[in-house]
């Protein structure tokens, strides 16, 4: 018998999503960027508060970016988890940052993305962060957003 998880957004029940159905892994470039002495924090280091939103813009791109790749419509997302952010390593002003995403599982109205940050250091890439995140589809009726369906 599959594992089942429930999830809630805006009180109300949305989603059954069995963990075993997984689409493919793919990694997809969705940002590359330098990071700029403005992002410093008191350390010196990358203010990890830039990482983490680049990682939910990336993570939203990654999932458009498999919704468009299936052919399918392409609704906003909203972020409503961040989970398993882990800094494995400090980024550096000067440091040139890819996120790559991977889909993970995909459920009627959210999605699960998996985000690794890598730079390159000379001859080596390094991972220096990885979060999972979720998006649930949303539409705006009267003001009010509410989940729909990701996949037609």
């Amino acid at each position: 018998m599959p594992l089942v998880a429930t999830y809630l957004i805006f009180g109300d029940p949305i989603e059954k999503i069995d963990p075993m159905t997984t689409p493919p892994k793919e990694r997809h470039l969705a940002i590359k960027v330098r990071m700029m002495p403005r992002d410093t924090n008191p350390h010196g280091t990358i203010f990890g508060g830039v990482l983490l939103s680049y990682i939910d813009q990336a993570g939203a791109i990654g999932a458009e970016h498999q919704f468009r790749c299936n052919g399918g419509t392409v609704h906003p997302l909203v972020t409503v988890a961040m989970n398993a952010v882990e800094f494995h390593q400090p980024v550096h002003v000067g440091d040139v940052v890819s996120f790559w995403t991977e889909i993970g599982r995909i459920g009627r109205t959210s999605i699960n993305v998996h985000v690794t940050v890598e730079t390159d250091r000379g001859e080596e890439i390094v991972t220096v962060t990885e979060a999972d995140v979720t998006y649930v589809a949303v539409e705006v009726r009267d003001g009010q957003r509410r989940p729909v369906a990701i996949q037609d």
